[in-house]
């Protein structure tokens, strides 16, 4: 008998042999019990691919080949096959097997060490190695179930070792595969993936790969919930070794061949298998991976892929396909397109012109109102993305998104649907006033339609979203028809009062309520009719407190804070304007106190739109000081003075304004001074938007018009380091508008003699006078003309004129 090893594998398990091996079994060259047995020349047996590696070595160089037995020369190197042998030595080793397997299956049933049971799993997984037959000789006598029940089993070393021979058992065997994922094993092999050791988790991928090898099983690893979750968090993993990243990633390409399986994948993030079938399936299948993706919430970087790779292939599903594949296919563009990025990516797919078609197709082949909503969704999508339209043809007409005659078709079917498709059109014409190159395209096919009026009606919509649409569109427009929109808010006060009414939410500070604000701001200010109606809605009381509050900090910020503040101080503003109207509309200004409201303001820095508003409010307001100061009778001068007039000044009560020549303040007359606007005010001046510098030199003004001391008011001016600030405004020469209220005012200042003395050496003020003189409008260049005079840059002929009349 021969003591040496079992077949190709070594003697760690030579204690489980049952039955000896024979002499005759072994090669003399490898040793091993032969598996292909053939003789030589000499009548010696050898396995094949040994005696063919001897004679390879050992032929070369012209050398005479002899037996590695017998060293007996050979003329011939035919090999001839044992197969009497070969038979012999395959009995002994299916008995020797079955016997050593009855050894393991016991060593694996009852109580043994750990070190027992370890060697019964090696002998296995060396077994199975050897041929189909031995697979299913393990099968037939019972190992697979108790080998799957050692997954449970407190060693890790146990558990390991039985992840691997599992995987052996597996191999190429799907019975064995069918055995091994009965009842919930997958789930446990699954858990190991996420939970087991580094090598445990290296088996049971493997494991995994095996089985997965058998479709059948493809669904039921699947199934397993968070199998493939794991799976695919494995297959892109960073820290896991080479062969565990590259087992799950083959594991997954075969669980690819259920449509399950793939729906699973692109749930967690693995979209190619889905776009694949997408585009290469059947036509069932297209259908069923475009609705599951019209499912699927996508980061913004899938839109983009899918967007790249299946786009077109969308498109043209909606385009083409019967009803059950467009409804699919556009509930997957709506997922696509709610991104920017692969909304343009779409357009340029032609994803406009069908989704046109579709919305506005009526009779028998129109769309069923709920799909309609769908491609009214994806085209609010697709404006919202910023894109350029108008070189976007929809028909062979040219015609495009802005063209009057889609435009006109949108806002008819606005007024002829539901709200859920209201909304979505409503938004879209959202999107393409927003852009300032479209704008006008709308406005005017809105004004061509007649559709004020029919659009207007929407702020009273029940729905939010509705509502908010409409506000928005309302005040993108506003700027440019906000006559056209105060006719029609004439003509229904209800639809005014229901936007004071979003303005007055108290929940935080909404869209909505900043579209509101902006949009009433927008609408003519000195139109005394909606401005009265604010007033008996109790719309300004409500608004100021509104501005009280975030001015405090009390009402709850975020985005829309501070076009939410700029709308409320311009509705404010409006009483402002009608202040000439209506002596009721003075004793509203003077009850919500509005010259210390507007002060304040004018210190929002970061706000110009309040500054600007502020600084116009402070200067309606100012212009009527001098027509509400309260006129006291001057102290009488007294006998010497009415003697010697010549010795008498001009007088001014006790207590009364400087400017204005009675008695003034900020609540009753809105004078500048007492409200101590005017520090504010020249600050101002030193702004960098030239609107803001412009307001507040308007209102600044209001102290040197006709009609006030004027002289005092320079000194007003001059208290408050004024003169300087008005002075570079006019030397920087920013804009003409700005230069003519700056050439004014400068004129007025540079009445008083002292000041115009010093002025006059300024070469820079000098300059600039003679530019306006030169180069102003006529009005501008007569007061230049007059400044020049004060500073002695031009003679002053009608002094001369008059001494040469007297003579």
């Amino acid at each position: 008998m021969a003591e040496g090893q079992d077949g190709y594998f070594d003697s760690s398990t030579d204690s489980l042999r049952v039955e000896p091996i024979y002499e005759s079994f072994l090669c003399p060259l490898s040793k091993q019990v032969m598996r292909d047995p053939v003789t030589i020349e000499s009548g010696a047996t050898f396995e094949r691919e040994a005696i063919l590696k001897w004679f390879k070595d050992n032929g070369s160089g012209g050398r005479r080949l002899v037996c590695p037995v017998t060293n007996k020369e050979l003329s011939s190197t035919e090999l001839n096959p044992s197969i009497a042998l070969r038979n012999t030595i395959d009995e002994w080793m299916h008995r020797n097997e079955a016997a050593k397997l009855d050894v393991a299956r016991k060593s694996l049933t009852s109580d043994c060490s750990e070190g027992d049971i370890l060697q019964a799993l090696e002998y296995v997984a060396e077994i199975c190695q050897r041929s189909r037959s031995s697979r299913h000789l393990v099968r037939k006598v019972g190992l697979i179930s108790l080998i799957t029940d050692l997954l449970k089993n407190s060693s890790p070393k146990v558990r390991q070792k039985a992840l691997g021979s599992l995987r052996f058992v597996a191999k190429n065997d799907n019975d064995n595969k069918n055995e091994i994922a009965a009842g919930d094993n997958i789930r446990t092999i699954v858990k190991f993936l996420n939970h087991g050791h580094s090598q445990e988790k290296e088996q049971a991928v493997s494991l995994l790969y095996e089985l997965s090898e058998y479709k059948p099983l493809s669904e039921k690893i699947g199934s397993v919930s968070g199998a493939i979750l794991i799976l695919v968090g494995l297959s892109s993993s960073k820290v896991e070794n080479l062969l565990t990243v590259d087992r799950a990633e083959k594991t997954l390409e075969n669980l690819e061949s259920c449509e399950k399986n793939v729906r699973q994948m692109a749930e967690n993030g693995r979209l190619q298998p889905l776009l694949r079938l997408l585009l290469e399936g059947s036509s069932d299948t297209q259908l069923s991976m475009a609705a599951h993706l019209g499912e699927l919430v996508l980061s913004n970087d899938v839109k983009v892929l899918v967007a790249q790779t299946a786009g077109s292939t969308l498109v043209n599903i909606m385009k083409s396909g019967n009803r059950e594949a467009r409804e699919a296919a556009l509930k997957a563009l709506n997922q696509i397109s709610s991104y920017d990025t692969s909304a343009k990516i779409l357009i340029e797919a032609g994803i406009l012109p069908p989704l046109i078609t579709d919305l506005f197709t009526v009779g028998s082949n129109q769309l069923p109102m709920r799909l309609k909503e769908v491609s009214a969704t994806i085209l609010a999508n697709i404006v919202a993305s910023g894109a350029s339209f108008e070189s976007v043809p929809l028909d062979h007409n040219r015609q495009n998104l802005v063209s009057e005659e889609i435009v006109h078709n949108l806002l008819h079917l606005i007024s002829n649907t539901g709200p859920a498709i209201e909304c979505k059109l409503l938004q879209v014409l959202v999107g393409l006033t927003t852009s300032a190159t479209t704008v006008q395209s709308i406005v005017d096919a809105i004004k061509s339609s007649g559709a004020t009026v029919s659009l207007i009606q929407f702020v009273e919509a029940p729905q939010r979203e509705v509502r908010l649409a409409s506000i928005k569109l309302l005040n993108n427009i506003s700027p440019f028809m906000g006559q056209e929109l105060a006719e029609a808010f004439r003509g229904n006060f209800s639809q005014l009062s229901s936007l004071v009414r979003v303005i007055a939410d108290n929940n935080g500070i909404s869209e909505e309520q900043a579209a509101a604000a902006g949009l009433i701001a927008d609408l003519p200010p000195r139109d005394s009719v909606l401005t009265r109606r604010l007033l008996q809605d109790g719309a300004f009381s409500t608004i100021i407190t509104k501005v009280t509050m975030v001015r405090q900090g009390d009402i709850r910020g975020g985005r829309f804070v501070n076009p939410f503040l700029e709308g409320l101080v311009r509705v404010v503003s409006r009483i402002t304007f009608i202040l000439d109207d209506d002596p009721d509309i003075i004793a509203v200004a003077r009850d919500y106190n509005l010259t210390p409201l507007f002060t304040d303001l004018l210190q929002m820095n970061g706000l110009d739109t309040v500054q600007i508003v502020s600084a116009t409010a402070l200067e309606n307001l100012s212009r009527q000081s001098k027509l509400l100061t309260r006129i006291v009778p001057a102290p009488n001068p007294g006998f010497c003075f009415s003697i010697f007039p010549c010795l008498s000044q001009k007088s001014v009560a006790t207590g009364a304004c400087r400017v204005h020549v009675g008695i003034c303040s900020a609540r009753e007359s809105f004078c500048l001074l007492e409200g101590k606007a005017v520090e504010k005010l020249v600050a101002c001046l030193d702004h960098n938007n030239e609107k803001v510098v412009e307001a507040a030199l308007a209102a600044l003004s209001t102290l040197l018009e006709d009609g006030v001391d004027i002289e005092q008011g320079v000194m007003v001016l001059c208290d408050a380091e004024g003169v300087n600030p008005i002075l570079e405004v006019l030397c920087e020469n920013r804009n003409e508008a700005l230069r003519q209220r700056a050439v004014w005012a400068v004129e007025r200042i540079l009445r008083i003699d002292e000041i115009a003395y010093e002025i006059s050496g300024n070469q820079n003020v000098g300059t600039a006078l003679v530019e306006a003189f030169r180069h102003g409008d006529s009005r501008t260049r007569q007061i230049a003309e007059r400044a020049l005079k004060h500073v002695d840059k031009l003679p002053n002929f009608s002094g001369i004129f008059s001494k040469m009349g007297a003579a």
